[in-house]
């Protein structure tokens, strides 16, 4: 097996492992933003990794007259030879036991790249559906209200808060929502949903959705959507709190999730974060006492860790196998 081969499955390995440390660290809390990126570069470099491994053990060995055989090459090769065997009953012969092996490995590596860019087209389509519903429903039945300028109010009974993000973004607020909240603690949810918009955080949270949906048994996969998930609303926390006080925002959650309220639709973001009793906890002590942050130095750190995450295995795939 050639040395690239080994080292980008075993950074795969690695990476997986890195996973479970970072699900379970409590670091992040103190820097969100840091830990995101964190989680996107491990996500990135481990499907790098993963394919790079797989296809690189497929053509490695298998050689034409001018050298090394290209991917392409390889897969005529092995239709050549499956061709035969399946219309003449002749043997794998020269392709042998281990030149078949290394087909399956080419042929897994090309359906996981597959696999991966699919399960992202899929969710990204089935997010833009549900939110072209959505702003065609609020379009019926959502009004403006004077309490909540630039917001939309839907007249449902339960506490709810959400955007709908988007070229045409709307922050939705329920007329429960409007009856529980008083003045400054609506403000406070409207800060923390433009937080939401202006950073595009439906974004950060759609490549996690796509990989629990396909690896919905993993409980790395799991781990990373429900962490980035929180992350994303603990970063839309902090820049809610630079615009409003922040025992205005913790007691809108307090509220909210007293009442049993505060999922949004597919696709939207609520300002629970859909969050279950301990994550919203989580979000209340930091607001009220918030952790101090990353050294500089240490941010600096996760910075370069994370380029080298995606940086080692896009590198090793240029080497020649």
């Amino acid at each position: 097996m050639p040395a690239v081969v080994f080292l980008l499955g075993t950074f795969a390995i690695a990476i997986v492992l890195a996973a479970s440390l970072l699900a379970g660290a409590s670091w992040p809390r103190r820097c969100p933003g840091m830990a995101i990126v964190l989680w996107q570069a491990l996500g990135l470099g481990w499907g790098l990794a993963a394919v790079g491994a797989l296809v690189g053990l497929g053509i490695s060995g298998l050689r034409v007259a001018r050298g090394p055989a290209t991917g392409l090459e390889v897969t005529e090769l092995a239709a050549e030879r499956i061709g035969r065997l399946v219309v003449d009953g002749s043997p794998l012969g020269p392709f042998g036991v281990i030149a078949a092996l290394r087909m399956i490995s080419l042929a897994a590596g090309v359906a996981l790249l597959g696999l991966l860019v699919w399960i992202l087209a899929a969710a990204a389509a089935a997010v833009f559906r549900a939110r072209h519903r959505q702003r065609t429903l609020l379009g019926l039945l959502a009004h403006d209200d004077p309490k909540v300028p630039g917001a939309l109010v839907v007249d449902h009974p339960a506490a709810a808060a959400y955007c709908v993000p988007g070229l045409r973004s709307a922050i939705v607020i329920s007329v429960g929502a409007l009856d529980l909240l008083d003045a400054d603690e609506l403000a406070a949810v409207l800060a923390h949903e433009r937080a939401h918009l202006r950073a595009r955080h439906d974004l950060v949270l759609l490549p996690f959705t796509a990989l629990l949906r396909a690896f919905r048994w993993s409980a790395i996969a799991r781990a990373a959507n429900a962490d980035v998930a929180l992350l994303v609303e603990m970063l839309a926390d902090d820049r809610a709190r630079k615009r409003r006080p922040a025992r205005e925002l913790a007691t809108a959650l307090l509220r909210v999730g007293a009442s049993g309220g505060g999922l949004a639709p597919v696709g939207a973001l609520a300002v629970s974060g859909n969050s279950v009793d301990g994550e919203l906890a989580a979000r209340v002590t930091r607001l009220l006492r918030p952790p101090p942050s990353l050294a500089f130095s240490a941010k600096v750190g996760v910075g370069i860790l994370a380029a080298v995450i995606v940086l080692a295995p896009a590198t090793a795939l240029l080497l020649p196998l």
